[in-house]
């Protein structure tokens, strides 16, 4: 019993505390102020590239969960014509994921901290309770930047990124930004027009994170086939570094909700 109750008043609060730290380090990764402390977001440069090709070349500017800017060479392969295009200087692109990520870790800070300081636990059971909602949180947040978003065709050219540009897109050039884990990825696809009269089956392509060659899909009343797809990517640091965070977070929590259960089946405890 005793051991029992100095877990629940002296272990569980080293551990919230322990868990605060290090998620107010993982919110300082994403690299957006506090509210209320203020200070401007640094914006970073990213080059992007792939192995075995320089289809497309480009740099990426990164400023919290926004991308400011973004300068891309593409090569086409029909006829190595060289295009670039770069966004508009009033324009900027936020990235949902980041967002989100973010978001999840400040709220699971919040149910860490949403109690008095001489606050004391009196069951393992609220203990469960407190871990299994903030685990959910980072869950969640570990997600958003793990799992991008499955889309159709149709909606990355509803997306309004390729109204981003200056030069305007070519109408047969795709691009979608998003991020795979530690990294920041730019798939470009190259399109060509189905003729009506052509003999193709047409199959319109579902959602998918990446498409391949020959996805078809319609929009405003056109068809068109995917001819080609350049994938390029750039590691960003600081995600790596919130990716850690999470897991150690997790485990954390976990051990914790062991410890708990091991008191309450040793003494078949019942909290009421």
């Amino acid at each position: 019993e005793e051991e029992f109750k100095w877990l629940l008043q002296e272990e569980v609060h080293a551990v919230l505390k322990q868990l605060q730290d290090i998620l107010k380090e993982a919110s300082h990764r994403f690299s957006l102020p506090a509210s209320g402390s203020g200070g401007a977001v640094k914006p970073e440069n990213f080059v992007l590239s792939t192995s075995g090709t320089d289809q497309v070349k480009g740099v990426l500017t990164l400023q919290g969960d926004a991308l400011c800017q973004a300068d891309i060479n593409l090569k086409m392969p029909r006829n190595n014509q060289l295009l670039h295009f770069a966004f508009r200087e009033d324009k900027q692109w936020k990235l949902q994921q980041i967002q989100d990520a973010r978001n999840h870790v400040n709220q699971a800070i919040y149910l860490l901290m949403n109690r008095d300081v001489n606050y004391q636990f009196k069951t393992g059971s609220e203990v469960l309770k407190l871990m299994d909602a903030v685990m959910l949180q980072l869950s969640r947040a570990r997600n958003r930047l793990t799992t991008p978003a499955t889309l159709t065709l149709p909606e990355i050219v509803s997306t309004g990124l390729t109204k981003m540009f200056t030069p305007a897109l070519p109408p047969d050039v795709l691009v979608n930004f998003y991020i795979n884990l530690n990294k920041l990825c730019l798939t470009v696809y190259q399109l060509h027009v189905l003729q009506p009269s052509t003999t193709k089956n047409f199959k319109p392509a579902g959602g998918s994170i990446l498409h391949n060659p020959g996805a078809m899909f319609e929009f405003g009343n056109q068809r068109y086939e995917v001819s080609h797809v350049h994938k390029v990517e750039c590691v960003v640091p600081w995600l790596n570094d919130a990716l850690v965070f999470f897991t150690v977070s997790l485990q954390l929590c976990q051990q914790l909700k062991d410890k708990i259960s091991v008191f309450s089946s040793y003494w078949n405890y019942r909290p009421y």
